[in-house]
């Protein structure tokens, strides 16, 4: 099942996971409203039935040149307040299973932060990251600040966040801003399927359950772990996953 129109998404439904194309060419998948609203409308959908979720900018070498700058630049101080952009990509990061972004090309401002909102990344060498709000006269207002020092380290974050200075995919692998890099933009969504793959073997409940412990605060822990282990303990998944590696270990 797949679906398109004018809201800037385009949507295959796979088994156990949605491909989600960002689809604006024409402004470089910029993030507009109406954008905005289409991820709320996926949000809401993978918090109902939890899948993992593949999002990409498409094949023209574009993940997402940013915020909507002619729509950024009438924004007033009650639109800041309103969370336009950060509520969703909050939202993203808090989905219930894991989420990659297949970046290839440019993913600069909210086009970047919309990468970071996702678990993992990976991206083609072609690939470039950047936060040049301070040059627009703004700051990374839709989770950079405080995602990027997660990701990278304070130290590089505001380097990064102060300059705007772009990183490349080198880069960006060797400090640990995405988990692999791609030769070939024909081979994106191939490898990016292959790492869905992987975590598809696992227990969802499982797995939704470790991301939920990863994600949570540090005064969580180990009260969130234990909670966790506990329900796992008692769920036939874990039984059944168990029986099947014995029977193997004892062939």
């Amino acid at each position: 099942m797949s679906g398109a129109g004018s809201t800037g998404l385009r949507v295959e439904e796979r088994a156990d996971r949605l491909v989600v194309t960002l689809d604006r060419p024409e402004k470089r998948n910029a993030i507009d409203t109406d954008l905005v609203a289409a991820l709320h409308e996926l949000c809401a959908r993978l918090e109902r039935e939890p899948k993992l979720l593949l999002l990409t900018g498409g094949a023209e070498g574009v993940f997402a040149g940013g915020a909507d700058i002619a729509q950024l630049r009438e924004r007033n101080r009650i639109d800041a307040l309103a969370a336009i952009n950060s509520a969703v990509f909050a939202r993203i990061r808090a989905l219930p299973m894991p989420t990659v972004a297949a970046v290839d090309g440019p993913a600069l401002g909210g086009g970047a932060e919309l990468s970071y909102a996702c678990d993992l990344r990976i991206c083609t060498a072609r690939a470039f990251f950047g936060q040049p709000e301070v040059r627009l006269g703004i700051i990374a207002g839709a989770g950079a600040t405080h995602r990027l020092p997660a990701l990278i380290g304070e130290t590089r974050a505001k380097e990064l966040l102060y300059t705007g200075r772009r990183v490349d995919a080198a880069e960006a692998l060797r400090i640990g801003l995405v988990n692999r890099v791609v030769d070939s933009p024909a081979d994106l969504l191939g490898v990016a399927h292959e790492l869905l793959d992987e975590i598809a073997k696992a227990s969802p409940l499982a797995v939704r359950l470790t991301k939920l412990a990863v994600d949570a605060p540090a005064a969580a822990h180990p009260q969130l772990d234990l909670l966790g282990q506990a329900v796992l303990f008692e769920d036939p998944e874990k039984h059944r996953r168990m029986t099947e590696f014995l029977d193997r270990k004892n062939r």
